[in-house]
């Protein structure tokens, strides 16, 4: 046996079995670049040498030209944005927001904002839009009535962001201000005019409670002098003629009066001794 003969047959070998492994290589590379898996809450837009293809894949596995078509994968769920932003007020204050922002992609769009605005919608687009809203709304109020309409704004934000959004695709949920930040000036100056309210209010206060207390005093003075006439003229009502001919009689002494008349003399004024006439 020659050794060209021995060579041969073992090359043969590694042959038959390398070429089997790389068919396999090659279709399981083909199998998994043919399927497009979408995961849940997302769609699969679909690129085809880079264009953009009408429509989304939906949640589940899909079929796609391998090498050929590309799937980007598009999050449908509500996502949060957090948007620390600077605006004037009415009264031209300086005002730092803070906004917790919730939105979400509609599935049926989710092609045309990748293909009009690329994955990084959020900060092509959305932070643009609040931004812009939130001065718009920001200037309509005081700084002091920024945040004691809170709500009001916060609602606002929502009806100005779905009307700026809505028709490209995405939708705003809820808007919530986590934070409203003001210059030390200003701040300052609230507390101050806070200050002076309270003084204000316990003066008001306390001149209330004078008047009232001059009131009831006055009222009770009335009482008290309703109360004596009243008495006085029940009093008045009860002294008869008779009760008074015998409140005189009760105090009479028995001594008759005398009458002093001219030149020193006395006339007696009463009742003769009865007994003389007899």
């Amino acid at each position: 046996m020659n050794n060209n003969s021995v060579t041969t047959i073992p090359n043969i070998k590694w042959k038959k079995i390398l070429i089997p492994v790389i068919v396999i290589v090659l279709i399981l590379v083909l199998g998994a670049n043919s399927l497009a898996i979408v995961n849940a809450g997302h769609t699969g837009v679909v690129t085809t040498f880079g264009k953009v293809n009408e429509g989304v894949m939906q949640e589940g596995i899909h079929l796609k030209i391998p090498f050929v078509q590309q799937v980007v994968m598009i999050d449908n769920r509500i996502q949060k944005l957090e948007v620390n932003t600077e605006a004037f007020s009415k009264d031209l204050q300086s005002v730092n927001t803070v906004l917790a922002i919730n939105y979400r992609v509609d599935t049926s769009k989710s092609y045309s904002i990748y293909k009009n605005i690329g994955a990084d919608y959020e900060n092509v687009l959305v932070i643009p839009a609040v931004n812009e809203v939130l001065k718009a709304i920001t200037a309509t109020y005081t700084a002091e009535e920024s945040v004691t309409n809170r709500q009001l704004i916060s609602e606002g934000l929502i009806t100005g962001l779905n009307d700026k959004l809505n028709e490209i695709g995405l939708y705003v949920t809820d808007v919530n201000i986590i934070d409203f930040d003001f210059s030390d000036a200003f701040i300052t100056a609230i507390e101050e005019k806070q200050v002076a309210q309270q003084q204000l209010l316990k003066a008001e206060t306390e001149k209330k409670t004078k008047i009232t207390n001059a009131e009831a005093e006055a009222e009770a003075q009335k009482i008290r002098a309703e109360g004596e006439a009243e008495a006085n003229k029940t009093i008045s009502q009860s002294l008869t003629d008779q009760v008074i001919e015998n409140k005189k009689i009760e105090k009479w002494n028995g001594e008759l009066p005398k009458v002093s008349g001219g030149a020193g003399t006395f006339v007696d004024i009463g009742i003769d001794d009865t007994s003389s006439d007899k």
